[in-house]
């Protein structure tokens, strides 16, 4: 019989716990009434998560994100790509943020270790995932997403996205909304995988352009490369001109 799968429940690790996540229950409206009365309870623990993630990550420094699939195997191209970011981002000074899982976030983490820079990974609790890769040197595991997403935006000066997902889709598009809005400002994004985005990139412009739903500035947020270096080189030509320290 093969050992069981354990999982985080935020901070803490558990075995054979309830199949439902912090999150889930949450946002859950088909629940007891009694939501009612815990719910002030539960909004100590989501102040308690930005007190943890934000006495964690202050001292941090400069610092980019690097998005991309869980599911992306070892041996996969997507892999050496991500794994090759990593390193020069560190080698650049800069500290890498990932979502901690493994595929390419584990690979972006190992690349930045590997160069002897700070590799941080933001987890959080899924009932399928067990916690973080073995390469995060700073780790903080949420319940929350909306959470976890403060603290990626917040602390990382611009994102590299590799081929991912629904989550790398998600944080993707809620970049380009911030920065869109003016939320945030000199927030460069990179994907990489001309191939992989160039679909997406064609139906933004051929569809969602040309109906008005946006505009070109917009799709001008997105530099598009299949050169690793390139677009590390181009999330970091905006920081030159940062007066951040």
């Amino acid at each position: 019989m093969s050992r069981l799968r354990g999982r985080f429940t935020g901070p803490v690790f558990t075995r054979r716990s309830e199949a439902t996540t912090t999150d889930q229950r949450l946002l859950d409206s088909h629940q007891p009434s009694d939501w009612v009365h815990t719910d002030p309870w539960r909004v100590m623990r989501i102040q308690s998560e930005f007190v943890e993630g934000f006495g964690a990550l202050a001292e941090l420094g400069p610092a980019i994100g690097v998005f991309g699939s869980a599911r992306t195997a070892a041996d996969h191209p997507t892999y050496a790509q991500a794994e090759r970011a990593g390193r020069l981002l560190a080698e650049a000074g800069y500290a890498v943020i990932t979502g901690g899982g493994p595929g390419a976030m584990e690979a972006a983490n190992k690349g930045a270790c590997d160069a002897g820079g700070t590799s941080v990974g933001l987890g959080i609790e899924l009932p399928f995932e067990a916690g973080l890769n073995e390469w995060v040197d700073v780790g903080i595991n949420f319940r929350y997403f909306f959470v976890r997403k403060t603290m990626f935006v917040k602390y990382s000066r611009g994102f590299v996205v590799l081929p991912g997902g629904v989550g790398t889709l998600d944080e993707l598009f809620e970049a380009i909304t911030l920065v869109q809005t003016q939320k945030v400002t000199r927030f460069p994004i990179a994907l990489i995988g001309v191939d992989y985005w160039s679909g997406l990139l064609s139906w933004l412009r051929e569809t969602v352009l040309a109906d008005g739903k946006i505009s070109q500035t917009d799709l001008d947020l997105l530099f598009l490369t299949d050169d690793v270096e390139e677009a590390v080189r181009h999330v970091l030509a905006v920081q030159e001109e940062d007066p951040r320290p």
